[in-house]
């Protein structure tokens, strides 16, 4: 389509220049002091070795979302490589490699071909070796503050703990020494175990021990403890170790976590919370032998002691039915006098003790009917006194006397009259005087008055 149509401007410029002058002038531009021989700190990526020559990506992440904000390709030529990357062995214990943050030392170049790179000529292994650290330390006091850390070293062993749960990847050198070390120990102690495969290297160890972890966990009732070996491999494989979820899982593991993962001078956090931490998979094995062995002689020791407590027991009852034996012939005879003497002596005192008893009680006894005649003769004037005065009471209460003083009683169909409003003339009345009875007849009534 024409230029014309599409309303572009079709004049020809003045001047022009060729990319390669165009990359030419970016890097004068970037050749400056403040990007020479400078000192970054960065994350590696997507790191690689060609040629003799080492390729990578210098990346920075968002520290909240992990997010990559800048990334600058970095390169370290092979006239430095080796000199650089052995030092770095030798400080840290691993190698350069992807995930590992770095402080290097390096100048920016413009490659007309290849871009903007970074080109490193020193490193600072302190630098990678404190922030290794530095993240070891932030999950170990994490776990701390949460409350798990010592959580697996403080879960007790089974006595013995013969049943094992290996973690470890299915056929690996460390997997076999472990499993003849502990087979062909010289003690013949019997072992079970099972393995439950893992990766232990690489990015998916963190996660793949994990999901063994639960595997185990499923079938808890079947295992004494859990053992995680690795033989060999890279020191930077180690790094994924240093996982807080994989570390909180450890931790929490309701079983004794041996873990034998690394070497004498290679520490992980696993190192720190598991219930048990050796070098090699060979020493994992040796540890368990040792602690079964040292079980076994406990037991040793508490049959011997048992064994030795049962003779002494026997012992001493031969002993003492050897005596019995020396005395059953004699024995009877002598308990019979003992208790003949026993008999005699209590008929005396029962003798004695009567007759000390009796003569009081007899004296007492005849002076019972004298005592008891002045007692009823005293007793028998009280009530004569006593009938006496009821019946001088008596007597002066009683209708006769009151008829000796002068009066009468008169009555009237049987009836006292105590009025004369009882009466009726007619009446045939009867009057008691002290001495005799009169009967009469009611003639008249004179009423005195006063009554009421």
């Amino acid at each position: 389509m024409p230029a014309a149509v599409l309303g572009e401007d079709t004049s020809i410029p003045v001047s022009s220049i060729t990319v390669r002058e165009l990359n030419r002038r970016i890097a004068s531009l970037l050749a400056v002091p403040d990007t020479q021989n400078v000192w970054i700190t960065a994350e590696l990526s997507d790191f690689r070795q060609s040629g003799g020559h080492c390729y990578m990506e210098l990346i920075d992440k968002n520290e909240t979302t992990g997010i990559i904000d800048a990334r600058l390709r970095g390169i370290i030529w092979a006239s430095n490589f080796s000199r650089l990357s052995a030092r770095f062995v030798a400080y840290t214990g691993q190698p350069l490699s992807t995930g590992i943050k770095v402080m290097v030392k390096g100048c920016v170049n413009y490659h007309a071909s290849f871009g903007m790179s970074f080109v490193i000529s020193d490193i600072n292994p302190a630098f990678t070796l404190g922030d290794v650290e530095r993240r070891r330390r932030e999950i170990l006091e994490r776990l701390k503050t949460e409350g798990i850390l010592d959580l697996n070293k403080n879960v007790e062993w089974s006595v013995p703990a013969l049943r094992i749960a290996v973690i470890s990847a299915e056929g690996a050198a460390g997997y076999g020494d472990f499993m003849n070390q502990l087979y062909s120990n010289p003690y013949s102690l019997k072992f079970v175990t099972g393995l439950f495969p893992a990766i232990l290297q690489g990015e998916r160890a963190a996660s793949s021990v994990i999901g063994a972890l639960e595997a185990v966990n499923a079938q808890l009732d079947k295992w004494d403890c859990v053992v995680i070996i690795r033989g060999g491999g890279a020191t930077s494989d180690l790094v994924s170790f240093d996982n807080y979820d994989l570390a909180a899982n450890v931790a929490q593991f309701p079983l004794p976590v041996i873990v034998g993962i690394g070497h004498e001078r290679d520490v992980t956090v696993l190192d720190y919370i598991a219930n048990m931490r050796v070098k090699t998979p060979t020493a994992a094995a040796e540890w368990l032998i040792a602690n079964a062995e040292s079980q076994l002689d406990n037991l040793r020791r508490i049959a011997a002691d048992m064994l030795r407590t049962v003779n002494d027991l026997l012992s001493g009852c031969k002993t003492q039915l050897a005596y019995l034996e020396g005395q059953l012939p004699v024995a009877p005879v002598a308990a019979v006098e003992r208790m003949k003497s026993r008999l005699r002596a209590a008929s005396s005192a029962l003798v004695a003790a009567t007759a000390g008893r009796m003569a009081p009680a007899m004296a007492r006894l005849d002076q019972m009917p004298q005592a008891m005649r002045v007692a009823i003769g005293n007793l028998l004037a009280r009530r004569n006194d006593r009938l006496q005065s009821a019946n001088a009471l008596l007597d002066a209460l009683s209708p006769m006397a009151t008829l000796r003083r002068g009066y009468t009683i008169t009555r009237v169909n049987g009836k006292v009259v105590s009025s004369v409003q009882s009466l009726s003339p007619g009446d045939k009345i009867t009057t008691s005087v002290h001495d005799g009875v009169m009967e009469s007849v009611v003639a008249n009534i004179k009423n005195i008055g006063n009554s009421k």
